[in-house]
């Protein structure tokens, strides 16, 4: 099955704005959202912007906003709910394990992993959840959520549309599909590293 992220968003017509901005929300902070296209749906976005099918300004704003709301709905859910609902025995989604490296992996990297989770497929749908798990200072939080949610959100969108504006109108269906797949292939590269890394330390526990 040929899946065109173009095509699919050229389809919404007017409304694909708000589809984005849902899918960026969803993603965010929704745990069930981690297997949403954030990263090539911002950067086709931005493409579309610059052949004039959307409005960038509107697109960037409204990714950032609802970038940055996301992931405070994933901070709530996961200060208000997270340990209740990740504990069950019969828990399907996480874990208790999970949510012990989760939290050792922001002990290790410190508040930046707000920002640097952004650029991580999945990572970036659970990070504010842990965070909201560990009870950080709310205040600390949502300082990192804005300075992640703006380089993400407009970022990633920016990038699209001035690598969009480079090419033609009439070979963008052409050179869009291998453009996010590299796009999708550097962004798991910080998760293949990050498993290595344990893979690793594990080795020399056990060693």
């Amino acid at each position: 099955m040929h899946f065109d992220l173009f095509e699919l968003l050229h389809s919404f017509g007017g409304y694909a704005m708000w589809v984005i901005f849902l899918i960026v929300f969803a993603e965010s902070g929704l745990f069930f959202g981690f297997f949403l296209p954030g990263d090539s749906l911002l950067f086709t976005a931005g493409v579309l912007a610059s052949q004039g099918f959307m409005n960038i300004a509107l697109v960037c704003v409204g990714s950032f906003i609802a970038a940055v709301l996301g992931d405070s709905v994933g901070y709530w859910f996961g200060h208000t709910y997270g340990k209740k609902f990740f504990n069950k025995p019969d828990s399907i989604v996480r874990t208790p394990d999970h949510i012990v490296k989760a939290e050792k992996f922001y002990e290790k990297h410190g508040k930046k992993t707000i920002i640097i989770a952004r650029f991580v497929p999945a990572v970036r749908t659970f990070a504010p959840i842990v965070a909201g798990i560990g009870s950080m200072d709310y205040k600390t939080f949502i300082s990192y959520n804005v300075v992640g949610g703006f380089l993400w959100g407009v970022g990633m969108t920016l990038a699209g549309f001035f690598l969009g504006s480079l090419i033609p109108a009439e070979k963008v269906d052409k050179y869009l599909l291998p453009i996010i797949a590299v796009i999708v292939v550097v962004s798991i590269i910080p998760a293949i590293h990050h498993i290595w890394q344990e893979r690793q330390e594990a080795k020399k526990h056990h060693a």
